[in-house]
Formats: structure tokens, sequence, C-alpha cells
């Protein structure tokens, strides 16, 4: 498995879903929803910004390696780009 899928896992050990993720595009489909905030009542969410800086937060304060923590924010950065484009 992707050492990138593995840090995403180990980083939301609890979030439903996340040992189900195999592939980059299911680590994709999963932060995009994320950073949209779709499981979140429309009125309380957050925009695609506020979202992205919390999850580069959440990374930075982790116990993951650089270079887990690069490889996930590269992941964030790609999908934040392509729901804002």
């Amino acid at each position: 498995m992707n050492e990138t899928i593995l840090a995403y896992q180990s980083l939301f050990p609890y979030r439903q879903g996340t040992k189900l993720i195999e592939t980059m595009d299911q680590l994709s489909d999963s932060i995009r929803i994320e950073l949209l905030d779709e499981l979140t009542h429309p009125r309380v969410r957050k925009s695609a910004d506020e979202k992205l800086q919390i999850a580069f937060d959440r990374i930075d304060r982790s116990s993951l390696i650089s270079v887990e923590k690069e490889g996930l924010k590269k992941v964030y950065e790609a999908v934040y780009q392509s729901v804002n484009s």
C-alpha cells in the first residue's frame, strides 16, 4: 500500500472509511469530501481554504515523519486545486 495512504490512515484512525482506502483515487475522494466539508450541515460548513489550513495544521502537529507530512500536504494541495478550479 502507498506510504501516503498509510500516513493518512495513521493521521485519521477513527474517521469512518479511512481503513478502507486502498488507492490514491480513494484517498483523493476522501480528501475532496473533507475539503468541501460535505459531511457537515450547509449552514455550518467551512470554506475549502479553512479546511485546508486545518488539515495542514493537523499534519504539522502529527508524529508523522517529514517525508510523510510533505507527501500528504502535496495530495491535499492537488485536491484543493482541483476543487477550486
